[in-house]
């Protein structure tokens, strides 16, 4: 009873997600290839974010199909995996460097034409793809072996691989997205202050890179909360918690994978309102 309403929820979220989803990333595609002309750090990431998206939306009927009927662990299910637990990261990992990029630009405007260029956004973007295809694939061989359906971690035993994915692959980031947007907002909110005529430029700004904060933590936070909560219980041997904390994470996927509909619609404002500083 509690997987079939599990597979209704899933249903009611990913079918608005996968109807927006594809025109909104298809637009922001076409806006991001076609429309700007001038490469910028902006129009790199973006481009990626919505390669990454673009294959996460791609996954969602498969992960929605193998919820519903118990999939073996076959090749199909390796290549899903591979492709979803390579672009879920990807996303947030982009979301952070564009963090990064905007702290830079705007903290340090003069250091900014040293540090950043296309084609350095275009290399680390290279180099993470790389270095998260490989650890994706490596962390599913290891896996392959221990679970008999798809995306259905089954056995009580930790896994560090796990702990150490959560950690790296969000927990960090996600200090490195919130202390870049409040000192962004902290050095835009200054600049209103010192330039009358620049206010209301500069309150688009702050309330982008807000609202691009607060997507970012209530998109993510609560799967990778439910991801520690599984590791503690599987620590602590607490086998009557699992059903529960199962259910708990595919509700959170649910929520964690809408994001990338949100990134498409988020970024698009955010290329279009936020000043480009030199």
């Amino acid at each position: 009873v509690l997987q079939n309403s599990i597979v209704i929820f899933q249903l009611i979220v990913y079918i608005p997600v996968f109807c927006l989803g594809i025109p909104l990333n298809t637009i922001a595609f076409w806006v991001f290839c076609c429309k700007i002309k001038r490469w910028t750090e902006t129009r790199v990431y973006m481009i990626n974010l919505m390669v990454a998206d673009s294959f996460l939306l791609f996954a969602l009927p498969f992960l929605l199909y193998f919820t519903k009927y118990d999939h073996p662990t076959d090749k199909l299910c390796f290549t899903i995996r591979n492709i979803y637990f390579t672009n879920m990261p990807m996303s947030i990992l982009i979301i952070t460097l564009i963090a990064i990029d905007r702290y830079i630009a705007i903290k340090f405007p003069l250091k900014a034409k040293i540090l950043r260029s296309p084609l350095k956004s275009a290399s680390i973007c290279g180099f993470l793809w790389i270095m998260v295809m490989i650890y994706s694939y490596l962390r599913l061989k290891f896996h392959e072996r221990k679970e008999q359906f798809c995306f259905q971690k089954q056995s009580i035993q930790p896994s560090y691989l796990l702990l150490f994915s959560i950690i790296f692959g969000y927990f960090i980031p996600l200090g490195i997205v919130i202390f870049c947007s409040v000192q962004v907002i902290k050095c835009l909110k200054k600049k209103m202050a010192t330039s009358p005529h620049e206010t209301k430029l500069m309150q688009k700004a702050v309330h982008i890179v807000s609202v691009n904060l607060c997507v970012f933590i209530v998109c993510f936070s609560p799967l990778h909360i439910t991801l520690l909560l599984r590791f503690a219980v599987d620590v602590a041997g607490a086998c009557p918690l699992i059903s529960a904390v199962r259910a708990s994470i595919q509700i959170c996927v649910c929520l964690a994978n809408s994001n990338c509909c949100l990134d498409a619609f988020c970024y698009y404002f955010a290329a279009k309102e936020f000043p480009e500083f030199p």
